[in-house]
């Protein structure tokens, strides 16, 4: 074998390592949902505090992953993923042996501490271990659809796991993988270290930013329940926003910032973050009201329902290879405005159910187009977000991509949870039965979904607007587009 040909093999070895670890923080986003109330049940959570254990993961996930990214570039990547991943696998440890709500509350919080640490990192490496052109774009292609498939994924490994097993072995699954990761990452991960650059910190940088966006996501996903317009929901939209205008006059005069803002001169880059929000804001929120229909209207058990979402992450993985194609000729920013138009029309297909529906004429055609645009999002996003990026910043622009997703994602479901809960109650005070009410929710929520996706194409084109065909290309030099000169 040649040297060439040892070399592809260990990259790809290592690009399997770091896409397990991927798929563990991902999954955990949502495996633990369909046992919510098992888990209730059995440690005597108060129906007030049982939606903790999604959102302290959610919490500590969105709010500490820019911080995570910058921390990978500065103290070597391949050190504080594997920091990332013995927190994260040893809190799942102590997620499966709680015996307490409080407990696995922390437990949970830990977790997401610990996924924050390892997504950029790991998505760092994986940039840096492929050339800039058609390899990387391969890796992040396949990277973007492991992204796209392990939610779905976790609503039905929770569902078996929780029905044959027990709710404990949601986390105890995560330890024997997450350790065995450990070991080869040290093995078979190289290191990514930066040579002859200033390790200096941004404390203040650090503190405003995390602190602004862990806010931002604690108002943001406690809004349904607390109200909108509460004292304390607006107080802490006030205290986020005050921290984030801090961060950013921060960031603007430090010598050495945390996140440089001439990262956004870059219009690929921006453009790729601005629609990775807009499909966390429309991709996620469809699963989720999905999945309460699925469940609350048509009467589906948990694991019926995570067999039926095979139908969107099949469709993704199927046409992940064409859509890396299709940017490697073209760009990342034509495909995901296509991309997210597709998954947009549809969200809007969806709002057609019924409250007397099943899967195959009501859901089957919303869900498989969903996919496919699926497959034509986060691929491109995955590419653009990291395009043209410089090697030591490529971990604060993995954490930066990754924070638009998740903070995209709270807003979504926020927002479709409050559209839902608002319509539902008009129509029962008006005298529906309770299953037309919480389909004419779940409706509403849809068109605001699919409307959420329909504002990407605009949205890139205005960022990438005055550009001329010789700008973008200097931007995106990675992706072997030909001149016409």
């Amino acid at each position: 074998m040649t040297t060439a040909s040892n070399r592809e093999v260990h990259r790809w070895r290592a690009f399997t390592v770091l896409a397990v670890a991927y798929f563990m923080t991902i999954v955990d986003l949502t495996i633990v949902n369909v046992a919510l109330p098992t888990i209730g049940r059995k440690l005597h959570f108060t129906e007030s505090n049982l939606q903790w254990v999604v959102t302290a993961y959610g919490l500590t996930f969105g709010g500490f992953l820019l911080l995570g990214g910058r921390a990978a570039d500065l103290l070597g990547r391949r050190r504080i993923m594997m920091v990332g991943l013995a927190l994260f696998t040893t809190a799942s440890l102590g997620a499966g042996l709680a015996t307490s709500a409080g407990f696995l509350i922390a437990m949970r919080a830990l977790q997401g501490l610990g996924a924050a640490v390892v997504l950029p990192a790991a998505l760092s490496i994986v940039t840096n271990l492929f050339t800039e052109g058609a390899d990387r774009n391969r890796a992040l292609g396949a990277w973007g659809a492991i992204g796209g498939t392990a939610a779905t994924i976790g609503l039905i490994s929770g569902g078996l796991v929780t029905r044959y097993i027990g709710w404990q072995y949601i986390f105890f699954l995560n330890v024997p993988i997450g350790a065995t990761a450990l070991l080869l990452a040290r093995r078979i991960v190289p290191e990514s270290r930066l040579e002859g650059i200033r390790r200096r910190f941004d404390p203040l940088g650090a503190i405003t930013v995390t602190g602004g966006l862990l806010a931002l996501v604690y108002a943001i996903s406690n809004a349904p329940q607390a109200g909108w317009s509460s004292v304390r929901t607006v107080a802490l939209f006030a205290a986020s926003a005050a921290l984030l205008v801090a961060f950013l006059v921060i960031e603007s005069r430090v010598e050495e910032p945390l996140m440089p803002l001439r990262i956004f001169r870059m219009r690929t880059v921006a453009a790729a973050n601005a629609a990775g929000l807009l499909l966390g804001g429309s991709f996620f929120a469809f699963v989720f009201v999905g999945t309460l229909y699925m469940q609350q209207v048509l009467g589906y058990s948990a694991l019926q329902t995570g067999v039926a979402w095979l139908t969107t992450s099949l469709t993704s993985v199927a046409l992940v290879g064409v859509s890396q194609k299709l940017v490697t000729r073209i760009s990342p920013a034509p495909v995901m405005a296509v991309g997210m138009t597709v998954i947009g029309a549809g969200i809007l297909w969806a709002t057609q159910v019924s409250a007397h529906g099943h899967f195959w004429p009501s859901l089957v055609g919303p869900f498989f187009v969903v996919g496919a645009g699926g497959a034509f999002s986060f691929v491109p996003i995955s590419i653009g977000g990291l395009t043209g990026v410089a090697e030591h910043e490529t971990g604060l622009a993995s954490g930066l991509l990754n924070t638009s997703q998740q903070l995209g994602g709270a807003i979504g479901v926020a927002i479709a949870s409050t559209v839902a809960a608002t319509h539902l109650k008009t129509l029962l005070a008006n005298g529906e039965q309770t299953g037309v009410a919480l389909t004419g929710g779940f409706q509403w929520a849809f068109w605001v979904s699919g409307a959420i996706a329909l504002l990407a194409p605009a949205t890139i084109a205005l960022i990438l607007r005055g550009n001329r065909r010789s700008q973008v290309e200097d931007a995106v030099p990675a992706l072997g587009v030909g001149t016409s000169n």
